[in-house]
């Protein structure tokens, strides 16, 4: 789950260093009642289910609609003016204010601190989109810097510097917590960059956000890249498959999941959009691509109508097998000792054991895969197959369980396995093997 906790230099959670936010309790600085923590909660459930849980902040934004918005009197606006510029009707914090940017670090460092969120998750809001015959009022703070850099170089250094910083201050309080960048879906077209995509876009992350997410992969800055491939396959100017392909080849050897605006289905303007074969397409091609880990879906709200019946295709066919969440070798942490298996009872046709995690383990158990393969069938072959995945145990303490081995004159076998922090497997413990009558 990817959750929106910090829209605009507010807070879904108690925080000492900004309020509430109003888009939680309708009035900025004002708590929920009856008083709860709703980041907690959304993290607890969704480690209860076996997910991950990335806290989505958006690094500058302060005041969404300036005259509409809530603004308590604590708020950073109105403790620190001079950190803030206005552009169109919002107010940013300035890139290229230090102090701004040690505010949102230590912003980031609080939440992975307090909370144990898998992942820092933001989006593609840093220098904001440019709006037609308007500057972002910077020059002031261009000219403080006396920065050799040209203008747009030097704005490029500052969202560098700050993705720096807050990738520093992530790994320096739990070294497994992810960082993932969710960029708009070009970096920069190929007209001005060899390096570029075969696209025509408007504004791009390199050359109008200042965002040069290559540069943050190949540094190994961020962890993971959710590029937002929100127009359909075939669009004249920005096509699915293009960019697919593009950022396919560009990861740097980390994670990449597509970003898919099934949002636009709703929208009537959106003609692409309305053809059922859309998602099913999009997924197809993905799923070409073995340096693409999987898929993001903005946002989950759209889900609710079931558009073109999509949630039923994805459970019955595209999702109807349990996956694991894929590892990142790069990070900190070992694969998990595997589990201890005692068999507790042997039926004519089940089998009742426990399993219990190693007693000198390496890392703590997120939790249990318990896989059942045809006993006629090489396990080998069929390794790493979804279809195989009898049951997701999220019982870190360890569980009973009992099985059926044998189905008319079908046999099957067992194994178990512990998966850690860092989604990394142990080795698999076979539970029954193959009973002969």
């Amino acid at each position: 789950m990817i959750v929106q906790v910090r829209p605009a230099a507010d807070a879904f959670y108690p925080s000492s260093y900004e309020p509430w936010s109003e888009f939680l309790t309708g009035q900025q600085g004002k708590p929920p009642s009856p008083y709860w923590d709703p980041l907690a909660f959304m993290i607890e459930e969704t480690h209860k289910r076996g997910m991950e849980f990335h806290a989505w902040l958006n690094p500058y934004r302060a005041v969404q609609t300036i005259g509409k918005s809530s603004i308590a009197p604590a708020h950073i606006t109105n403790i620190h003016p001079e950190w803030f510029l206005i552009y169109g009707d919002k107010k940013y914090f300035d890139p290229g204010n230090k102090d701004a940017q040690r505010f949102v670090v230590q912003v980031v460092r609080d939440i992975v601190e307090r909370y144990p969120v898998d992942a820092i998750h933001m989006d593609d809001y840093f220098y904001p989109y440019r709006i037609a015959g308007k500057e972002f009022p910077d020059a002031a703070s261009y000219a403080r810097a006396k920065s050799s850099l040209n203008k747009d170089d030097w704005r490029r250094s500052n969202v560098d510097s700050i993705i720096v910083a807050i990738s520093k201050a992530i790994k320096t309080v739990n070294k497994e917590v992810r960082f993932g960048i969710s960029p708009f879906s070009v970096w920069r077209n190929k007209d001005k960059d060899e390096r570029g995509s075969d696209s025509r876009a408007g504004q791009t992350n390199y050359d109008d956000l200042y965002a040069d997410i290559l540069l943050w992969l190949e540094k190994g800055w961020i962890d993971y890249v959710t590029p937002q491939l929100y127009l359909e396959i075939g669009h004249d100017k920005i096509a699915y498959e293009k960019l697919l392909d593009w950022w396919s080849r560009n990861a740097y050897g980390k994670h990449i999941y597509i970003g898919h605006g099934i949002y636009r289905a709703l929208d009537k303007a959106q003609s692409g959009w309305k053809n059922p074969r859309e998602l099913p397409n999009q997924l197809q091609l993905l799923r070409g691509y073995p340096q693409v880990q999987g898929s993001v879906y903005f946002s989950s709200k759209s889900f609710a109508t079931n558009p073109n019946g999509w949630n039923d295709s994805l459970r019955t066919n595209y999702y109807r097998y349990p996956a694991l969440l894929p590892p990142m070798p790069w990070l900190a942490g070992k694969a998990p000792l595997a589990p201890a298996v005692s068999i507790l009872s042997r039926k004519a046709e089940t089998i009742r054991f426990t399993v219990q995690p190693a007693k000198e383990n390496r890392t703590a158990i997120k939790y249990y895969v318990l896989y059942r393969f045809p006993a006629a069938r090489s396990m080998a072959s069929l390794a790493n197959s979804g279809e195989f995945i009898h049951a997701i145990v999220v019982k870190p303490q360890g569980f009973d369980q009992e099985v059926t081995w044998r189905e008319g004159a079908e046999r099957y076998q067992f194994y178990v396995s512990s998966v850690g922090k860092n989604n990394m497997e142990s080795d698999l413990v076979p539970i029954t093997m193959l009973v002969k009558d």
